[in-house]
């Protein structure tokens, strides 16, 4: 089968690989996005010497161990479009990764950008305990028997003599077309060698929506303890592209079913499952936060705003009792759950910054709508939550839509009518207040000026007091009524005034 090239790029790099006398072919992702019909700008190259001139396989002394083929096709190439200037083309400096013998630059023309990543072809092997291969040269055929799955193991020459070929020794556009992810090799070990890709197959299956072969599938339960070896931060990576994707529970459903997801999240894996005491039972609060994930899914695509839809709930199990009276209770989850955040986004190696910090906040706020949605929504009430929530208030409330997962549809009708009202006080008790990101018209430094009073208790009784009543409504929101308010609060301390301000 020939694939019809119309990318420049390959054309370029073609004519480069013939002048160094090397194979050069496209491999990967993108010759699986061609036939997906998915516009893809990472654009992978594996070169090689010509068959008749294959060199024994032994470690290339130069990368220690990696091919250095690559780095000297990615200069030839980068040389040969910069060569094209006039006509658009142009290419940044060639990046070098000596140690693992790749090299990559990126490519700009007509105001499109391609980011093209050469390596030597390659035959790889794993020792049991590490993830970092012994690298020695190989052929085409070697570097294809390596990859992880069969839609990505196909290969395209750019050679002009070839230019266009097709080479797809595993059947990969047949598992295109069938929706299927199969190993090229015997799953077990594939998955063995390289623990990351029983990662990227849910990855694979969430983003494409195919169905992980039976065999393959069943070797990633086998191997699954396997993927204690794997840094935090290469799961982590699979984890967000999970959480990106279309309707994410579909991984989170495939790691709870392969094994993966009590050893690479525990949290999560103890939301699963239901508990019955005299006849009453609770939900089943790892599927209830699914299907929140994709409530929010389907209307945002902030990953941090999932990330604060996974954990929601977080703090459910340790929270969890049974009263006779009341039945099953997770009374102060919201609390227990945002303190979680940290220790969970430390062990995952996300970010410990303002990102975590939105999470802990949704999480401790998530219940605030629904409580105001299940009683008479108070202006009071709504402004109170709109100087918590700040400018996350929007997110908040797609967050609390999503959670209402009921299947009692008049019970659904009557919460979103609720959630309704409360978005559109939001929006009222904004113009009229100023709320968001309320910062009291009297200052610390105005009582501690105006009482001559240094750092203490009564500063923060005062500004309390302030607060609260600009938040109940009993005094506008602007600086007369605020300083008037100081000087009666004072008052009631026994602080007389030393200065006027």
């Amino acid at each position: 089968m020939d694939v019809q090239l119309d990318n420049p790029v390959y054309a370029i790099v073609g004519r480069a690989a013939d002048e160094i006398g090397v194979q050069a072919y496209a491999v990967g992702g993108v010759v699986r996005d061609y036939f997906l019909g998915r516009h893809c700008t990472d654009i992978d190259i594996v070169c090689c010497k010509p068959q008749q001139e294959q060199p024994d396989q032994t470690k290339s002394p130069e990368t220690d161990g990696a091919p250095s083929i690559g780095i000297e096709l990615a200069h030839a190439a980068a040389k040969a479009v910069n060569d094209l200037e006039q006509k658009g083309f142009s290419a940044t400096k060639v990046s070098v990764f000596k140690n693992f013998g790749t090299a990559s630059f990126n490519l700009h023309h007509n105001g499109e950008l391609w980011q093209v990543e050469f390596v030597g072809a390659r035959r790889e092997s794993y020792r049991n305990d590490s993830r970092k291969p012994i690298v020695e040269n190989g052929t085409l055929q070697d570097d294809q028997n390596r990859r992880d799955f069969t839609i990505n193991a196909m290969a395209v020459a750019l050679n002009a003599d070839c230019f266009g070929t097709l080479l797809d020794p595993f059947g990969g556009i047949r598992d295109l077309d069938a929706g299927l992810l199969r190993t090229p090799l015997e799953p077990d070990i594939t998955f063995s060698d390289d623990p990351l890709r029983m990662m990227r197959a849910v990855r694979f299956a969430t983003q494409l929506r195919f169905r992980i072969a039976d065999d393959t599938f069943a070797a990633i339960g086998r191997n699954a303890s396997r993927i204690s070896i794997v840094s935090h931060e290469r799961i982590t990576t699979e984890l967000n592209k999970i959480m990106l994707s279309q309707v994410p529970s579909i991984g989170f459903k495939l790691l709870d079913k392969s094994g993966l997801l009590p050893i690479i999240f525990p949290e999560l894996s103890a939301l699963k499952g239901t508990e019955t005491v005299e006849g009453r039972s609770h939900k089943d609060n790892f599927y209830h936060t699914l299907e929140v994930l994709d409530h929010v899914a389907s209307k945002s695509d902030n990953l941090w705003l999932r990330w604060a839809a996974l954990l929601h709930d977080i703090g459910k199990p340790c929270t969890k009792r049974y009263d006779p009276q009341s039945g099953w209770t997770f009374h102060g989850h919201e609390a227990r759950g945002s303190r979680m955040v940290k220790r969970i986004f430390a062990n995952l190696r996300l970010p410990l910054d303002a990102k975590m910090k939105y999470v802990e906040k949704l999480v401790m706020l998530h219940l605030r709508p629904i409580i105001l949605a299940e009683d008479e929504v108070t202006d009071s009430a709504v402004r109170r939550l709109l100087f918590d929530a700040g400018d996350d208030i929007d997110d908040l409330m797609t967050l609390c839509e999503a959670d209402i997962t009921s299947k009692n549809e008049t019970k659904v009708r009557r919460y979103l009518a609720n959630f309704a009202l409360v978005r559109q006080k939001l929006v009222e008790l904004e113009e009229k207040d100023r709320i968001r990101n309320f910062q009291p018209p009297v200052s610390g430094e105005d009582i501690m000026t105006t009482f001559a009073l240094p750092p203490c208790r009564e500063i923060g009784i005062i500004k309390d007091a302030i607060k609260d009543a600009i938040l109940d409504g009993r005094i506008p929101n602007d600086r007369e009524a605020a300083l008037q308010m100081m000087m009666d609060e004072a008052a009631k301390l026994g602080l007389k005034p030393v200065s006027t301000i």
